[in-house]
C-alpha cells in the first residue's frame, strides 16, 4: 500500500499550487499540421492519458522517448508532477526541449501501486499541467483508473512505458489510454559543413481512439518543447503545388 505520509506530503505541496493565471485548452496540438491532422482530437486531449515508449530498449530510443515526453510537457500550462521509479532523469537533457527544472515537481515511488496512487492525487488537483508516470507494467485496470480521474480536467496523464528485461514489448498489453506512440531514433540529416543536423526521431502512433494509426519522421524537439517536419518534407508539398499551378497553366 501507499504510504500515508508520502500521499500527505504531496498533497501539502500541491495545496499550495495556485493553477489560476494558466491558459488552460482541451487539446494540446503539436503545432504540425501534418501531425496534427493525423490526429482524431487535433492534438493530444489535455483530459486523457497516453502512453509513450522507446522504439527498442536501446538507451537512445529511450532517451528520445523521454525527450519526447518531455517537449510535451513543456507546451503544457502549468507545473509537472513527474513520478520516477529511479533516478536517471537528466534535468539539462529536459531543458534542452524547453521544459524548465522548476516548473517540474519530482516524487519517487517504490512501486507500482504507489506510482499510480501520486499520479491519481496530481490528477485530482487540477492545478497541474501535467502528470507523468514511468513504469514498466501496468495492468489495463489500473490505466482505466488514470483515465477516469483525467477525465473533465485540464490536467494530461502521461506515462513513460519502459523496455522490461525479458525483452516484451511496453505497449503490448491492453491498455485505456487514448494514444499509444513509439519513438525511435532516425539518421540525422548531414549539413553542408562538417557535422550532423538535427536529430530525427521515428514516431509511431500504435494506436489512437478513433483514429488510424500512422508513422512520421520528424525533427526532435527544441527548446520551446516543438517538433519540426525535415527538410524535404516541407518543400516536397510546396514543389507539388508549384507543379500542380505550372501544369494548370
Amino acid at each position: 500500500m501507499p504510504d500515508p505520509a508520502t500521499l500527505d506530503q504531496l498533497r501539502a505541496m500541491l495545496s499550495a499550487i495556485d493553477g489560476t493565471g494558466f491558459r488552460r485548452r482541451p487539446v494540446l496540438p503539436f503545432g504540425l499540421e501534418r501531425l496534427d491532422a493525423k490526429l482524431a482530437d487535433g492534438g493530444l486531449r489535455l483530459d486523457a492519458l497516453h502512453e509513450i515508449a522507446g522504439a527498442t530498449p536501446d538507451l537512445t530510443d529511450d532517451c528520445a522517448a523521454t525527450t519526447f515526453l518531455g517537449g510535451i510537457a513543456a507546451r503544457c500550462w502549468g507545473p509537472v508532477l513527474w513520478v520516477v521509479r529511479r533516478r536517471d532523469l537528466f534535468a539539462p537533457g529536459l531543458a534542452q526541449v524547453g521544459l524548465d527544472p522548476k516548473r517540474v515537481i519530482y516524487a519517487e515511488a517504490r512501486d507500482d501501486d504507489e506510482l499510480l496512487a501520486i499520479m491519481e492525487e496530481g490528477l485530482r488537483h487540477r492545478g497541474l499541467g501535467a502528470v507523468i508516470g514511468e513504469v514498466k507494467r501496468l495492468a489495463m485496470p489500473a490505466t482505466r483508473r488514470l483515465q477516469l480521474v483525467a477525465e473533465g480536467g485540464r490536467t494530461i496523464a502521461l506515462l513513460l512505458k519502459r523496455h522490461a528485461r525479458e525483452g516484451s514489448d511496453p505497449l503490448g498489453a491492453p491498455s485505456a489510454a487514448v494514444t499509444r506512440w513509439r519513438i525511435g531514433c532516425a539518421p540525422s540529416a548531414p549539413l553542408p559543413v562538417e557535422g550532423v543536423g538535427r536529430p530525427r526521431w521515428e514516431l509511431s502512433l500504435a494506436r489512437q481512439r478513433g483514429g488510424e494509426s500512422f508513422q512520421l519522421l520528424v525533427e526532435a524537439c527544441d527548446a520551446t518543447g516543438r517538433c519540426a517536419l525535415p527538410a524535404p518534407l516541407v518543400a516536397r508539398p510546396r514543389a507539388a503545388g508549384r507543379a500542380a499551378r505550372a501544369a494548370a497553366a
